[in-house]
C-alpha cells in the first residue's frame, strides 16, 4: 500500500470513529476534560469519549427514573466517567475482603436507647473529604478517619490523620499498601507501634514509600479494636453511639461510580 492510500485508509477510519459521537456533547466534553485535567494520546481519546458519552446516558437515565420513584439516589458525572467499572475497581478497590476474619466482635447493648439519626460531621467528628487518587489504599483512608473520630472523642480535638504512614508501615501486619489491605490490620500497626502520625508531618504521596514514622509527630494511639457483626442492628447503634466507624462497601455495581445523594421517596427501598 502506498503512502497516500495509507492516509486515505487511516482518514476514513478517523471519521467513521468520530461519526459516533454526539456532538451535542462537544462543549461538555472539553469542560469535563479541563475541570479534571484529562489528557489522551491519539489512539486513546475517541474510545475514552464513547465511555464518557455511554455513562452520561446511563446517568441520565437514571435520573429520569428516580423522578418516576423507581430509585433512592441520584446520580452525577464525575473524574471517573471516562473509566470501565473493572478499572475503576482496580485503581481504587484496595479491600480486601477474602483475607478478613472477624475475632473480636462488638457487642450490641440492647437497653441502649438508639437514635434515629446522629450526623456526626455537625458534630465535628469529621475530617475534610480526601481524594486517594489512583493508590488502591481505600482499607488506610478508612481506618485513619474512624480513628479521627475517637481520638476526637479521647482529646477534644480533630486532627487529620496520615494514611500515607499506614500504607508505608503496615506491611508486617499484612497489609500490602496502594495494593490492598484491611483497616483491622491497620489499627494492628497503630496498636503494635505505639502511635500514628499526623498527616501535617506525614503527608500523602499517592504511591508506597518507605516507613518514615516519627514518635516525635505521632497523633493517635489505640489500645484495641473490635469487628461489627454483618447485621444492621449492631452496624446502627454502634454508628449511632460510637461515633464514625470503618467500613467496606461492595463497589460492584456501575451506579456506584457515579452516586450523587440518596433521597427519600414513597415506594422506593434504600438499601445501606
Amino acid at each position: 500500500m502506498n503512502s497516500s492510500l495509507f492516509l486515505a485508509t487511516l482518514c476514513l477510519a478517523i471519521t467513521v470513529a468520530v461519526g459516533q459521537f454526539d456532538y451535542r456533547l462537544d462543549a461538555e466534553w472539553l469542560q469535563w476534560k479541563t475541570r479534571h485535567r484529562k489528557l489522551y494520546g491519539m489512539d486513546e481519546e475517541g474510545w475514552r469519549r464513547q465511555l464518557w458519552e455511554k455513562n452520561i446516558k446511563m446517568i441520565d437515565q437514571h435520573n429520569q427514573e428516580y423522578g418516576q420513584g423507581k430509585h433512592s439516589f441520584t446520580m452525577a458525572m464525575n473524574s471517573f466517567g471516562d473509566m470501565t467499572p473493572e478499572e475503576f475497581r482496580l485503581m481504587m478497590n484496595g479491600f480486601q475482603s477474602e483475607k478478613h476474619t472477624m475475632e473480636h466482635l462488638y457487642q450490641e447493648h440492647l437497653a441502649t436507647n438508639t437514635p434515629s439519626s446522629v450526623d456526626w460531621r455537625e458534630k465535628g467528628f469529621v475530617a475534610p473529604v480526601k481524594n486517594q487518587h489512583s493508590c488502591g489504599a481505600s482499607w488506610a483512608f478508612s481506618a485513619a478517619g474512624a480513628l479521627e473520630g475517637q481520638m476526637l472523642w479521647k482529646t477534644g480535638k480533630l486532627v487529620s490523620l496520615s494514611e500515607q504512614n499506614l500504607i508505608d508501615c503496615s506491611w508486617s501486619q499484612g497489609n500490602e499498601g496502594c495494593t490492598g489491605g484491611l483497616m483491622d490490620n491497620a489499627f494492628q500497626y497503630v496498636k503494635d507501634n505505639g502511635g500514628l502520625d499526623s498527616e501535617e508531618f506525614y503527608p500523602y504521596e499517592n504511591r508506597k514509600d518507605f516507613c518514615k514514622y516519627s514518635p516525635k509527630y505521632s497523633a493517635a494511639n489505640i489500645t484495641g479494636f473490635v469487628d461489627i457483626p454483618r447485621d444492621e442492628s449492631s452496624l446502627r447503634e454502634a454508628v449511632a453511639t460510637v461515633g464514625p466507624v470503618s467500613v467496606g462497601i461492595d463497589t460492584l455495581p456501575e451506579t456506584f461510580l457515579f452516586y450523587e445523594r440518596a433521597g427519600v421517596r414513597s415506594g422506593a427501598s434504600m438499601g445501606t
